[in-house]
């Protein structure tokens, strides 16, 4: 599934969200709990409206199921959903911009910690400053396409290590 289908089913229902920012929310929300269902992230992305067809949701549904299936495996098969490495520049930004808008969005959607553990604060932050990025005039594409390469790289890690962090405090709950 591409980033282009995904964006196409949602902007015919909710033209102010973006399939990168959708995927970041469900992201957002199967780092805090795994167990999170796709119904719920569909809520949310579509809150105001029950116009989606049966198709687009059982697609919706299936990036949602294969995002929470790549988050719980071992393997670092996790990636976000994002136009590819051909699309406009300016488009990829501004994906990655929106991903880690929605991230942040899901993560405030299942959660109302106060008391971050391990590193996931300093992510957090990281990724507020993902969702500010602007590029300068004056830096070269290959600079540019660069530096994108190694944030969404970053992120690939922060958010394995992020959930990872989150699971372990859940078990800590349960034991004491």
């Amino acid at each position: 599934m591409t980033y282009q289908v995904v964006d196409a089913i949602i902007e015919k229902i909710e033209p102010t969200i973006t399939a990168a920012e959708a995927h970041g929310m469900a992201t957002g929300m199967l780092s805090i709990d795994s167990e999170t269902g796709a119904m719920t992230w569909l809520s949310e992305v579509f809150q105001n409206t029950t116009q989606l067809l049966e198709e687009d949701k059982q697609l919706l549904v299936s990036l949602f199921e294969q995002t929470q299936e790549l988050l719980n495996t071992d393997e670092f098969s996790f990636d976000l959903l994002l136009p590819d490495d051909n699309a406009d520049l300016g488009l990829r930004i501004e994906a990655l911009r929106n991903w880690s808008k929605g991230f942040l969005l899901g993560v405030g959607y299942s959660t109302s910690e106060t008391k971050w553990p391990g590193e996931t604060r300093e992510i957090l932050k990281d990724i507020v400053e993902f969702s500010k990025m602007d590029v300068d005039g004056d830096e070269d594409d290959e600079e540019i396409e660069n530096a994108l390469m190694e944030i969404q790289e970053y992120l690939r890690a922060a958010i394995m290590l992020f959930k990872m962090e989150f699971s372990v405090s859940d078990d800590n709950k349960v034991l004491h």
